[in-house]
């Protein structure tokens, strides 16, 4: 079950039964399984990327990386992975489509922000 005791008596309380819960929760799966399967796609190949991600140093500008992959997987309505660049990589904790040319993760460690990314630095 994706929803927390607090959640399921809330969603109880507005008339939904157990068989509604379980189904409300087998729909919060599968979007996050295409969630998943949607950005291992935006990364595919690799290359090069853009992205608003905040540095050390930066001057909140647009970076540019090399990525390699994009290493995603889910349980229930957790999306986590890791994003490997050419010489370091990061781990994700959450992520979405925005749109056919960006999207957003939510990186772990190390950087602990949502960092929207695209192939083209116009599109950010």
């Amino acid at each position: 079950m994706h929803f927390d005791p607090r959640e399921q008596a809330a969603l109880r309380e507005v008339g939904l039964d157990a068989d509604d819960l379980d189904a409300a929760s087998d729909l919060v799966a599968d979007a996050v399984d295409e969630a998943a399967a949607d950005l291992a796609d935006f990364f595919e190949g690799g290359g090069t990327y853009h992205s608003d991600m905040s540095t050390a140093h930066s001057d909140g500008g647009l970076r540019e990386h090399d990525v390699d992959h994009l290493d995603v997987y889910t349980h229930a309505a957790d999306l986590r992975g890791y994003l490997k660049f050419d010489r370091w990589g990061v781990p994700v904790e959450d992520g979405r489509v925005l749109n056919d040319e960006v999207v957003e993760l939510t990186l772990g460690d190390t950087v602990n922000d949502r960092v929207r990314f695209a192939r083209d630095p116009e599109a950010l």
